[in-house]
């Protein structure tokens, strides 16, 4: 037997589009697999999770087994990467709205060339089908989980803050599912917290109520009436991309339907088929909201979302780190103990979706005239006093935020690259502004620039 094991510290691809551009080739030098189990934790990046006193087991599983350290998420919000990894495309998709289940009638986005958008506000999500153009991935996104009304713009990081995709064009709506069918081999998507009457029509759920619930009819009546807002979101539709293709919603081929949609109990449940073995060829695996570290603002300080996110540990939830940890230890453990483990190649990959790129775009526009605002204070009561910031960044965000601090007879913005002998060199680049963060995002500065003030013995 033959075991690989990956665990990885954020999703996505590379630095390079993936995309089924109607099926595209299948890539050479990757052996074959028997069995692939794929978890889907939430929301966190690798210096929040490895090294964390909360996540012990999987600092130790991570250690132990190959590390990827170079992905990315591919955008925001979840939904999208979710897309991404099961079927290489955002298909036009960049939010998280409901599926718009067994319309018939609407035209997929892939097809019609359009975006599902917040900002706009673009409705439920027509099934995904066809071929066609997805949508393009912006380095920065002003469409999705920002206040349109805000001033100056809000945006979220996609990948690193600099990289883009353009559209993949002739995109075929399809998932590895489809892929699998075709070669005669099985998948599941296993959910926790789905109800086990199953995910059609199902857009949230406690494992118990939906979206769908009257609660009119649970009597007697108590005061406050129970209602949605009682109902913690635990499953999510969102987390379960497969659920958004027609092709799964309309079940014409029993093998590529809702019903490979189960939950975590019962008796086609993942602890059952774990137990007996009989696991498919692709499990993929979503813990719910409060297991995979995502966090819920209704089901308890054990749950409740990070204070803050700023991509250090600080300001984390413990517990819900503490929770991720322990269900990803039950999860391994579990796997493991199957006859399946023990049967063929397998491969356990554990993912963690849409991270921010370590401050939050809002805060990356207020943090260096905040800290120059500080430095201008202390030099107000102490002229003689001598200060310098030195700054490495390439987010644009932070240096169009600088436009209006910038004073170019005491002020330095320089290029830290690599010479032909791999030695580090400085240069001064020419002040200059771009305007908007656009304008910052589409020069040549945001690369490797370094913000030097030069030492203030005045005020600005």
């Amino acid at each position: 037997m033959k075991t690989t094991i990956a665990a990885l510290g954020l999703i996505g691809s590379t630095l390079a589009p993936v995309c089924f551009a109607v099926e595209g080739s299948v890539p050479s030098g990757v052996p074959h697999l028997d069995h692939v189990f794929l978890i889907m934790m939430e929301n966190h990046g690798y210096s929040q999770i490895i090294g964390n006193p909360n996540a012990p087991f999987i600092t130790k599983f991570a250690n132990s087994a190959n590390l990827a350290t170079n992905y990315f998420a591919v955008a925001h919000p979840s939904l999208t990467n979710y897309l991404e990894v099961v079927g290489g495309s955002n298909f036009g998709v960049h939010s998280d709205n409901d599926p718009d289940w067994h319309n018939a009638a609407c035209t997929p986005d892939l097809a019609a060339g359009t975006v599902n958008t917040d900002n706009p506000a673009s409705g439920k999500i027509c099934p995904i089908a066809g071929h066609g153009t997805e949508a393009a991935t912006p380095a920065l996104d002003t469409t999705n989980e920002v206040d349109p009304t805000a001033v100056p713009p809000q945006a979220e990081i996609n990948i690193d803050g600099v990289h883009a995709f353009p559209a993949a064009t002739n995109v075929s709506g399809k998932t590895i599912a489809d892929q699998l069918v075709d070669a005669h081999r099985s998948w599941k998507s296993y959910q926790e917290s789905l109800p086990l009457s199953g995910a059609d029509g199902v857009n949230y759920s406690d494992g118990f109520y939906t979206q769908a619930t009257d609660f009119t009819t649970i009597t007697p009546t108590l005061n406050p009436a129970l209602g949605q807002g009682d109902v913690v979101k635990l499953y999510a539709a969102k987390h379960n991309p497969f659920v958004y293709f027609k092709a799964v919603q309309e079940g014409q081929d029993a093998r590529l339907s809702l019903a490979n949609s189960v939950a975590f109990e019962g008796p086609r449940g993942l602890y059952a088929d774990l137990a007996s073995g009989n696991v498919p060829t692709f499990s993929f695996i979503a813990p719910n909201e409060c297991n995979d570290q995502h966090g819920r603002g209704n089901a308890g300080a054990f749950c409740n979302y990070d204070p803050l996110s700023d991509g250090s540990q600080a300001g984390l939830n413990p517990a819900l780190i503490q929770r991720g940890d322990v269900t990803v230890q039950r999860l391994v453990g579990a796997i493991k103990a199957s006859p399946a483990w023990r049967e063929g190649n397998n491969a356990i990959v554990l993912l963690w979706d849409e991270v921010e790129a370590h401050l939050h775009p809002q805060w990356q526009r207020l943090i260096l005239p905040a800290m120059m605002k500080v430095v201008s204070s202390i030099l107000l009561r102490d002229r003689a006093a001598s200060v310098q910031i030195l700054a490495t960044t390439h987010a644009p965000l932070v240096l169009a935020s600088l436009e209006s601090e910038v004073d170019p007879d005491q002020d330095q913005l320089l290029n830290l690259q690599l010479d032909e002998r791999g030695a580090a060199e400085m240069l001064v680049i020419p002040w200059a502004k771009y305007g908007d963060v656009t304008g910052w995002l589409t020069s040549s500065v945001p690369r490797k620039a370094a913000y030097a003030p030069r030492e203030r013995t005045k005020t600005a």
